[in-house]
């Protein structure tokens, strides 16, 4: 069997991919040696970026459904027992009224074993994708030609060789496809010791008045925190730092894992089912690259960081979504080899300065000690617009303009939009021209977009010759709902901006240049690799 992209790993992130590459006309088979997607709920946060991608891709609805609504998620809280003193509850920033002028795609708490087969049925849907679970793979190796693997299913035994032109390993923190690789991991390993107590109780009469996603209990013998699933009765419990509160993870039996929900509860005599403990070590380290030839790291195998802030797999995902045009580009004929290199240019020092990020959470929630400093030093995590959408690329599919970078008091927590080469495209409201409002998020995210303006009519005649979705704003099919979008862009009536397929600005002319086809298609070719 022959495929142009073998996707190894069924989770959050793999999933993803196949979804990606099927609505960009690549044909892709995934492989997972699980027999079907998560039964825990590990990662649980989908942040706004993330749902923007989601949005984009007409699985939104479907992964809001799985989920919970904000009205049941609206807080942080802390308290000394869920039924006992309360110490401080906060809105996170993610939830706040800001947000609405960032983006109009709120973020989504949605548990991984919830999200999965949201994705997982929507990838099936696609003629373009296979998906395999049950199935293993067990050997490859590469060339320039492309990878040739062995895959094994994990119920029969039989093997099967399959080849492919690329592969992207989605396969978690203990990948085997990077360790076959030979692939190092840069940073700190092994930061502190967790465990996750999934399990059910009825906590509703103490979280009714207050819905929350994280409940952080702290008193004099725990430390651990409620983790909101279904808002109910179904819940995580999270304990970390296990030596520094004299724990084990052995420690961790049912029946003592039950009693200590009890303590955490405030309430002796609550009814506790424990359905499973998992220990896990956090560790906060990056792949010192992210390919290897035809193959391409994404998700945990690329980057493993503390969840504090809940970025893993919201990191992941965003890999892919940079990853994947990128690919179908290549593989269609319509980019150079070399555009494939700006994968790891972009996303590997970005992975670095989330896991860097996560860990500061990290600490600044106590996790590497046995108390949290205070409660009145806010954690940054709390309000990270600028760690969700402030990521600006540096790579050469990214033309600079010579513009300075937009001046950012705390590049986590602050975001400021702006149209410059390298940052996602803002949002701004467009009227259309049947009176109804939508976002330019909506208009960006599966092709090449060129938004201009009023002026712009001859950066619209250059794209007829090119694969390029032109729209004009302020005119036409599009009213601008928001007059200041042009100085959001940073352009002129007549100026021009180019989107990538993955939403980030790939390149932006303020004002309407002397040759509008040659200077448009050269920035298309550079942006794919073509040597001018």
């Amino acid at each position: 069997m022959s495929i142009p992209v073998l996707i190894v790993g069924g989770g959050p992130v793999g999933l993803t991919a196949s979804l990606l590459l099927s609505r960009l006309g690549i044909r892709s088979l995934l492989v997972e040696r699980h027999p079907g997607t998560a039964i825990h709920p590990k990662a649980r946060g989908i942040n706004a970026r993330t749902m923007e991608i989601f949005h984009q891709q007409g699985v939104e609805t479907a992964v809001r459904e799985a989920g919970l609504p904000p009205t049941r998620t609206g807080f942080i809280v802390w308290a000394k027992t869920l039924a006992g003193e309360e110490i401080e509850r906060r809105v996170p920033g993610s939830g706040s009224a800001r947000l609405a002028e960032v983006t109009p795609v709120r973020a989504c708490l949605c548990a991984q074993h919830h999200l999965e087969p949201v994705l997982r049925r929507s990838a099936e849907q696609q003629p373009l994708a296979e998906l395999r679970f049950n199935t293993e793979l067990t050997r490859f190796e590469q060339d320039e030609r492309g990878v040739a693997a062995s895959l094994t299913d994990t119920m029969t035994g039989r093997t099967e060789q399959v080849t492919a032109q690329y592969m992207i390993a989605a396969d978690g923190a203990q990948s085997r496809v990077r360790k076959a690789l030979g692939i190092g991991m840069q940073g700190e390993k092994d930061v502190y010791d967790s465990v996750n107590i999934l399990l059910e109780a009825d906590l509703s009469p103490w979280i009714r008045d207050r819905p929350a996603a994280l409940y952080f209990i702290e008193n004099e013998e725990l430390r651990g925190t409620f983790l909101t699933i279904n808002a109910h009765d179904s819940w995580g419990f999270l304990v970390n730092s296990l030596s520094s509160q004299g724990y084990t993870a052995e420690d961790f039996t049912p029946e003592k894992s039950a009693d200590l929900i009890r303590k955490a509860a405030g309430v002796p005599g609550l009814p506790v089912k424990v359905l499973g403990v998992a220990p896990w070590v956090a560790s906060a380290h990056v792949a010192e690259r992210y390919r290897d030839g035809c193959v391409f790291l994404a998700g945990d195998a690329a980057h493993e960081m503390p969840p504090t802030g809940g970025f893993g797999m919201n990191t992941g995902i965003q890999d892919v979504h940079n990853l994947c045009w990128k690919l179908a580009a290549v593989l269609q004929g319509r980019a150079a080899p070399a555009l494939l290199g700006t994968y790891h240019d972009e996303r590997q020092p970005l992975g670095r300065a989330i896991t860097e990020q996560s860990l500061i959470n990290a600490i600044s929630m106590g996790r590497l000690q046995k108390t949290r400093q205070t409660t009145s030093a806010r954690p940054e995590y709390l309000n990270e617009q600028g760690m969700i959408f402030g990521a600006s690329y540096s790579s050469a599919a990214v033309l600079p303009d010579g513009s300075p970078p937009p001046v950012i008091a705390n590049p986590v927590t602050d975001y400021a939009p702006s149209g410059r080469p390298g940052g996602r495209a803002p949002h701004v409201w467009v009227k259309t021209g049947d009176g109804a409002r939508t976002s330019s998020i909506d208009l960006v995210g599966n092709g090449f977009v060129l938004m201009t303006g009023r002026g712009g009519a001859a950066w619209v005649d250059a794209t007829r010759e090119l694969d390029v979705t032109p729209i004009t704003l302020g005119a036409g099919a599009y009213e601008t709902a928001d007059s200041g979008w042009r100085e959001t862009y940073g352009i002129e009536e007549s100026g021009a901006v180019l989107v990538r397929p993955d939403g980030h600005v790939g390149w932006r002319s303020a004002t309407l240049a002397g040759d509008p086809a040659r200077a448009l298609g050269g920035a298309l070719n550079a942006i794919h690799g073509w040597s001018n």
